[in-house]
């Protein structure tokens, strides 16, 4: 059943280079603004690629205005502990994670992953590996 509810999913990476092309072609307030505005923003894959400094401070950015209004999801392959190492940058790391973590509910999931679990089980029956 559809409820008319706004989302929004992307890769970490796809997300904060859409932020870098918005700004150099003059629309960031809009894009910016409309990611702020949806319902549930789901960011997928943080901390696989380095940020650059920008992408730093739009990711702070967006989670600085979403944070108490609207509702994230953020997927990860790294510890919270590896997210200064991630943002490159310590201070902007540590109040993001403050604002995700007051109000979260974190999943860690360990063991194989479902592609790997599959590859497992393909290869025990005989199948590709």
């Amino acid at each position: 059943m559809k409820h008319n509810h706004t989302a929004y999913v992307r890769s970490a990476h796809r997300l904060l280079a859409d932020l870098q092309t918005a700004r150099a072609n003059g629309t960031f307030t809009r894009r910016f603004a409309r990611l702020c505005s949806v319902e549930l923003l789901a960011i997928d894959d943080f901390g696989l690629r380095p940020l650059a400094a920008q992408g730093a401070e739009d990711l702070y950015e967006l989670i600085r205005e979403r944070y108490e209004r609207k509702s994230l999801i953020i997927t990860s392959n790294r510890a919270f502990q590896e997210w200064p190492d991630a943002f490159g940058e310590p201070l902007l790391a540590s109040a993001a994670l403050d604002r995700l973590t007051h109000h979260c509910h974190t999943l860690v999931i360990t063991g194989q992953s479902y592609r790997q679990r599959g590859r497992a089980d393909a290869a025990g029956k005989g199948g590709p590996s």
